[in-house]
């Protein structure tokens, strides 16, 4: 059932699991403990397309380095951000979840078996293969890559979802018409209110864009809300905890993390067209598009001391060139044209049109360019952003329609970050020297041993970040350095339950969504053991509420 709380409901709806936020970590939830026989509740800010004025709540300050403006960083409708999602999916690497000692504040509480396990499902969730490619199987479909050595340098892919509207309000028909399933929208949470202090949620506080009220009772719920919002919401959550929910050790809102882009140089090489063929366009292996990128070999890291972070190599325009016609074009409409349905429609329908011509013409195009003069063959970073204490989201003191403080957003970069690409670039150059490819030149900003990250509006259509608002309600089995458990509960409070990539405690170099998908599944698996633990369940809540009374 969709229910549009502008059109009024009952002033209390009550359910056994209440899902805050309907993008991809929120969808997946809401089907997996649908699936498990449980009633749900999915609550969306938004309504089904772009409009200014709920876009505006998610308007802040930037106060650290510079990043996109807050209300144009995220989506606020039914599915979110995916409606302009690229599709580009990866799996975490193993080391990615280890305590790495050259990383301070490394380490997952739960290990790489653990999550993988849930990879499995994740990937026949968004119709991926049981076994994704590898780059062995890209050199098997014809595609030559370089043969570096794997300690130094190791080659992977990304793999893409071709289904761009994966996590739309039209593609969940299925939520819709279940009859346990209840979908409200237009309904903002100012607070989640909590009891028997602090340590349980009675109800959710939530307001329509008309002001009406509406209140929400469940016995579980979980913040699915991206990596900005979740910190925001607990934050805001003060009735009872004057800190915030989950904030005892001021942990709520810090180590945020992107996965940011940048320059790292270009390759002099004779051999141009092999390196663009290889890594500048996608490749179709076994009806999957992948794309090839390389990150620092497992010894290289530890030796070095260097990030998981990654680069691909593709013709962009040299440093301070001018911008390309089409891309001058597609910023401005980018820029003056808000994300509707109509204009995110005539976006998908423009960029398959592009990679349509693009499969016929990379990687001759580039390579042309680049004799020219025109085009680089350029190293085109995209990081692993250490986890980084003094990165956060706070409460600024304006307070937004809904009631809810704006966010301030406090985005700090590190020098290992710099370090990482540099690392990752010189040992690129070597091993191009040492199978005769080409001469590699850092970029300026890497020469300098105190350099800070720097962007470059040449490198990327998004040349900041991916988008991907990471680490904000890390896990962690220790209080004191984290916001939740392994299984997404936040430290003492009992029926309250987080999701998305503000779990993350490191980022690694892939992109986020395949693992918050995987994650998901995780925290939706918690949930329905506990409530199929059917004659306890009540019990303990009503032991647990005499207590609090008691005290």
């Amino acid at each position: 059932m969709h229910i549009d709380l502008d059109d009024g409901v009952p002033p209390t709806l009550t359910t056994q699991i209440c899902v805050v936020g309907a993008g991809a970590a929120g969808i997946t939830l809401t089907r997996r403990l649908l699936a498990e026989g449980l009633d749900v509740i999915l609550l969306e800010s938004g309504g089904l397309d772009y409009e200014a004025a709920t876009a505006d709540l998610n308007a802040g300050e930037n106060i650290g380095e510079d990043y996109y403006e807050l209300d144009q960083a995220r989506l606020r409708f039914f599915g979110g951000t995916t409606a302009i999602w690229g599709g580009r999916c990866a799996e975490l690497d193993p080391i990615d979840l280890e305590r790495r000692p050259w990383v301070p504040h490394s380490g997952w509480p739960i290990s790489w078996e653990a999550l993988s396990s849930h990879y499995a499902e994740a990937r026949s969730l968004l119709d991926l293969p049981e076994q994704l490619p590898t780059p062995e199987d890209l050199e098997r479909s014809g595609v030559p890559l370089p043969a570096f050595d794997s300690k130094r340098i190791r080659k992977a892919l990304w793999i893409f979802d071709e289904r761009h509207n994966r996590f739309a309000f039209d593609s969940c028909a299925d939520l819709r018409d279940h009859p346990r399933c209840r979908i409200v929208t237009h309904a903002t949470v100012r607070e989640f209110v909590a009891g028997w202090g602090g340590s349980w949620i009675e109800h959710l506080d939530v307001r329509g864009r008309s002001g009406r009220r509406l209140e929400v009772v469940a016995d579980h719920y979980v913040l699915a809300a991206g990596g900005i919002e979740n910190p925001r919401l607990l934050l805001a959550s003060r009735s009872a905890m004057p800190s915030g929910l989950g904030n005892g050790h001021d942990q709520v809102g810090r180590y945020f993390m992107e996965h940011p882009h940048a320059r790292g140089g270009h390759i002099v090489s004779s051999d141009a067209w092999m390196l663009l063929k290889a890594f500048g366009r996608k490749h179709l292996v076994d009806q999957n598009m992948v794309a090839a990128l390389v990150t620092p070999g497992l010894q290289l890291q530890a030796e070095a001391g260097l990030l998981n972070t990654s680069l691909t190599i593709a013709g962009r325009r040299p440093v301070h060139g001018a911008e390309s016609y089409g891309m001058r074009v597609y910023n401005k409409l980018k820029h003056d044209t808000a994300p509707s349905r109509n204009a995110r429609e005539l976006w998908l329908q423009t960029k398959r049109i592009v990679n349509g011509a693009l499969h016929y013409t990379e990687p001759a195009r580039p390579w042309m360019l680049h004799k020219l003069g025109r085009l680089d063959v350029a190293l085109v970073v995209r990081g692993e952003q250490a986890p980084n204490p003094q990165s956060r989201v706070t409460l600024s003191d304006e307070i937004d329609p809904a009631g809810v403080p704006r966010v301030r957003l406090d985005w700090r970069t590190s020098a290992l970050d710099v370090d990482s690409v540099r690392g990752l670039v010189t040992a690129l150059r070597t091993e191009l020297r040492r199978l005769g490819l080409g001469e590699t030149h850092p970029a300026d900003w890497l020469n300098d041993n105190n350099a800070r990250w720097t962007t470059d509006p040449l490198i990327s259509a998004h040349p900041i970040g991916g988008f991907h608002h990471m680490g904000t309600t890390r896990m962690s089995e220790d209080p004191k350095h984290g916001v939740t458990d392994s299984e997404g509960r936040v430290h003492g409070i009992g029926n309250l339950f987080v999701a998305g990539s503000s779990l993350f405690p490191t980022s690694g170099w892939a992109n986020p969504t395949l693992t918050i998908v995987a994650l998901a599944l995780r925290t939706a698996e918690a949930i329905s053991r506990e409530m199929t633990a059917a004659s306890a369940w009540p019990m303990a809540k009503s032991e647990a509420r005499m207590m609090s009374a008691a005290n």
